[in-house]
């Protein structure tokens, strides 16, 4: 229904358009009764609808019962875009049955360390992958005309001190990294709501940075809905409002309103700021009443299978030595460990869901057993404290010697991670290591289940014949465990993150959580593989890692121009062969190297992939489409994303360290960089430039002969230390060495030859 939206606002009292832009409780928006605009709901969660049940249980912490999909963790490690925007539109189904107009998600940030106690609920470590997923979830989930909170905007990648710590990120590295994980998930999926972080950015509260919530985020990325704050983040209302936070979350029981009216009538806020985002906020409400689906329902044994289906594509298997998996339906299988009784399949926190069902992990392998094996089960540890239990050990060794293969479920119990605070390691409980170590040395066919949240340190991978990382898998985990366990779904996920042997690896280590209430992002764009590249440093496992049961082969990787200016598209193709015996899935990962920058770049980034599924002896072409931004790094001096002129690389890799094809390609850049010659320009910059490098040489030459001082042979003085000692000298400083005859004059002189020089190009 079409409605004049400026009429309304016109018609409003000042107090009625203050109210509107804070919520009402914790979940609803405010209602005007008079002018017909009525309150709408807003729900968490990112992987599962978590309305909180204040009407069965009033006074008590409850939520309704609703689908517990896989976490982003998994989410992301399926690199599966349509299977994401399914969970969406599931996600969008179950909130219309329960009246909910936006739900909070998904989690775009990035995962700058392991230790992040809330990592379970993003996506990845790298932006392209992270922004690709967000879009997803998001557009399925507005499929079913339900919004989306894209969250948590921006650079909020701890718990520790969240809701008052000053991320400090220089801006290349907060363009090309923590931007850029939700940029494209505005602009492709184009959420309803944006909701602003707890945090500061280099010295300003999210809540009230304009740089972020209007000069980039409306201005630059062109987005069009309400920006809402994470709940109780708001410093200040006014300075928040001014810079383009629209609604304040939840009820700040009066007091933002007051000061809204008090800063309008004092002059000191203009009133057409306060409209502006009450426009946004209606047309938010009315998008919602328009899009409302009555006597809405969902099929919960459907959403549990598709959870079952999703839980399956997100696993990745990490090692299967000798093929032990899948394993034969027959012998005897121990299952070890809590966890297969317990499922540890969900994080903590605002997105803890309530599940309409829940699987029994080992209920679920003992009927994929079938009769013909015998299914037997230890418990090996207790989830109630971290220390060995030798008599649960005992139990569990006895258990593996009647086996054919000890399966172990093991991994982190639920407060080892958790939004509201992080990690301070990356080790799995003592009991649980050894378990594994010790159910080793009796039982050589060793299967490792993992059950975590974000990556952990594994001394005992070498005991282990397999791993399967499960991450937190939802309620209809169990079913998908035993389908991967037993061959009858083949693994098909990858890591969208890296496994390090230890946690000293991490390139913030030394910068993580920060000091007090300030974390300096000092590895700047090194985060996560791209670090691990540029050190040389071999992970446990590699970002975009995971086998699956068959095998693939690459072939005939083309590329549709060789050269190519950075305006233009360019296409690339590549064959991929399952070689293998049964149907499987395989991701294609495309990354792009710079063969020669002037700035300092990661030895390659990821800029497309595709997960195909082949048949036993198929053969597809996958075929990706690269524009401007996979070639670009962000320029600090011009403010924009700028394509240097040059070759680079287009790598083809099952992983970020498996690359099995490669060509070239030379993009030309259509703005460059405008550059100008000064008294500080450095004589070694101009010396190299195969510009200016000639003529600055023939000047400095020509000066030395005609100068009557100089001792030097001209031509011989560019191989003399004298004249190599330059490289880092400016131009105003060599007024000073007299011996080569270079006054403040001629430097002049020279700065507007290479400047004329510069002007030809």
């Amino acid at each position: 229904m079409k409605r004049d939206i400026k009429k309304l606002v016109s018609q409003m009292t000042l107090e009625e358009k203050a109210g509107l832009c804070s919520g009402l409780d914790a979940w609803n928006l405010k209602s005007i009764e008079r002018l017909g605009i009525p309150s709408i709901m807003v729900s968490d969660g990112p992987h599962g609808l978590r309305k909180e049940d204040w009407k069965s249980k009033p006074g008590h912490y409850s939520s309704v019962p609703a689908t517990c999909f896989p976490t982003a963790v998994g989410l992301a490690s399926s690199w599966n875009r349509e299977l994401v925007e399914k969970v969406g539109a599931a996600l969008g189904e179950e909130c219309q049955a329960e009246g909910i107009s936006v739900l909070l998600g998904p989690g775009a940030n990035i995962k700058r360390s392991p230790l992040c106690g809330r990592n379970f609920e993003y996506f990845s470590e790298d932006p392209y992958l992270s922004s690709e997923m967000a879009a997803s979830h998001i557009k399925g989930v507005q499929s079913r005309g339900v919004g989306t909170s894209l969250k948590h905007f921006a650079a909020n990648n701890q718990e520790h001190r969240r809701m008052s710590v000053d991320a400090v990120i220089d801006e290349r590295t907060l363009r090309e990294i923590y931007l850029a994980s939700f940029e494209d998930a505005v602009k492709k999926a184009k959420p309803w709501t944006i909701m602003c972080s707890y945090n500061r950015v280099n010295g300003e509260f999210a809540s009230e940075n304009k740089y972020l919530l209007t000069d980039i985020l409306r201005d630059e990325w062109g987005f069009d809905g309400i920006v809402v704050s994470d709940w109780g983040a708001v410093n200040e209302r006014v300075p928040g409002l001014k810079a383009g936070l629209d609604l304040e979350m939840p009820s700040s029981h009066g007091t933002g309103d007051r000061k809204i009216v008090d800063a309008v009538r004092n002059g000191s806020l203009p009133e057409e700021v306060l409209d502006k985002a009450v426009e946004r906020i209606l047309n938010l409400i009315f998008k919602a009443v328009d899009n409302r689906k009555e006597n809405a329902s969902y099929d919960r044994k459907a959403h549990h299978q598709l959870a079952r289906e999703v839980a399956a594509e997100c696993m990745v298997l990490l090692k299967n030595k000798d093929g032990i998996l899948p394993l034969k339906k027959k012998g005897t299988i121990a299952v070890i460990g809590e966890f297969a009784k317990r499922p540890r399949y969900q994080g903590g926190g605002s997105s803890h869901v309530n599940p309409t069902m829940l699987d029994d992990v080992y209920e679920e392998i003992r009927k994929a057993a079938g009769n013909d094996a015998n299914v037997i089960y230890s418990q090996g540890y207790s989830l109630e404290k971290d220390e060995t239990d030798e008599t649960l050990l005992n139990e569990a060794k006895k258990a593996a010697i009647e086996a054919d293969v000890a399966v172990i479920f093991a991994g982190l119990p639920e407060h080892y991670e958790s939004e509201g605070y992080d990690r301070q390691h990356m080790k799995m409980p003592e009991s649980h290591c050894t378990l594994i170590e010790e159910v080793a040395k009796v039982q050589p066919n060793v299967v490792v289940v993992l059950s975590n949240g974000s990556p952990v340190e594994m001394p005992w991978i070498d005991k282990a014949k397999a791993v399967l990382e499960a991450y937190l898998g939802g309620q209809a985990m169990g079913g998908a465990v035993a389908d991967l366990l037993f061959g009858d779904a083949n693994p098909s996920g990858k890591l969208a993150e890296t496994f390090t042997e230890e946690l000293s690896h991490n390139p913030s280590f030394l910068n993580f959580p920060g000091e007090g209430d300030r974390v300096e992002y000092r590895e700047g764009i090194f985060v996560g593989y791209r670090y691990y590249d540029m050190k040389n440093i071999k992970p446990l496992f590699p970002f975009g890692y995971g086998l699956s049961y068959t095998t693939f082969e690459y072939s005939d990787l083309k590329i549709s121009k060789g050269d190519i200016n950075d305006t233009e598209t360019v296409r690339v193709s590549v064959k991929v062969k399952n070689t293998g015996g049964i149907a499987g899935k395989e991701i294609v990962q495309l990354y792009v190297r710079d063969v020669e920058s002037s700035v300092i770049r990661p030895e390659k980034e990821l800029k497309g992939f595709e997960k195909v599924e082949l048949k036993p002896g198929e053969e597809k072409t996958v075929v990706f489409e690269l524009d401007k931004r996979a070639f670009a790094y962000y320029n600090t001096d011009t403010r924009d994303w700028h394509v240097e002129t040059g070759e680079f690389e287009i790598l083809i890799g099952k992983s970020s360290r498996d690359i099995v094809l490669r060509d070239k390609i030379f993009v030309n850049s259509s703005a460059a960089v405008k550059r100008t010659v000064h008294r500080n320009t450095l004589g070694g910059d101009l010396l190299e430039d195969p510009v200016l490098g000639p003529v600055f040489k023939e000047f400095i030459i020509k000066v030395m002969q005609e100068d009557q001082t100089t001792q030097q042979k001209p031509d011989d003085s560019f191989h003399s230390m004298p004249l190599s000692a330059l490289k880092y000298i400016p131009l105003r400083a060599m007024v000073n060495f007299r011996s080569y005859g270079f006054t403040e004059e001629r430097m002049y002189e020279l700065i507007k030859i290479l400047n004329d020089k510069l002007d030809e190009q």
